[in-house]
C-alpha cells in the first residue's frame, strides 16, 4: 500500500494530466495509466490515457509487439488500425465509452 506521503511525492513529480498520450483528447472523469512498454516486459513509463483508448491499444496490439516494435506513443499512433481508431474516436466527448472488438488475424 502506498503511504500519503509517497502518493503527494509522486503526484509532486509527475505533470498535470490533461490530455491522452493516444489520441490527444482531454480525460474524463476516468483515466488509466498505459505501461508504454509492457510491465511484463520490463516497462515502467506509464502514460494516462482514456479506459476506450488503453482498451484499443490492448486489442490491436500484443504486449510482445508492444515491447519490441512499438515502444513509442508516436510508432504506436502510425499503425494503420490505429490511425482509423483515432480518426473515429477524435470528436467523442472525454467520457465516451464503446464496445472494444479484438482484432482479428487474417
Amino acid at each position: 500500500m502506498v503511504g500519503l506521503a509517497e502518493a503527494s511525492a509522486r503526484a509532486a513529480r509527475e505533470p498535470l494530466d490533461v490530455s491522452c498520450a493516444l489520441c490527444g483528447r482531454l480525460l474524463g472523469q476516468r483515466v488509466e495509466r498505459h505501461h508504454v512498454v509492457p510491465k511484463s516486459e520490463g516497462g515502467t513509463q506509464t502514460v494516462p490515457v482514456h479506459p476506450i483508448c488503453h482498451r484499443t491499444i490492448h486489442a490491436f496490439v500484443a504486449n510482445r509487439e508492444l515491447a519490441t516494435s512499438y515502444a513509442t506513443m508516436e510508432q504506436l499512433r502510425e499503425r494503420d488500425d490505429m490511425r482509423r481508431y483515432l480518426r473515429w474516436i477524435a470528436d467523442k466527448p472525454p467520457d465516451f465509452r464503446a464496445p472494444t472488438r479484438q482484432r482479428t488475424t487474417p
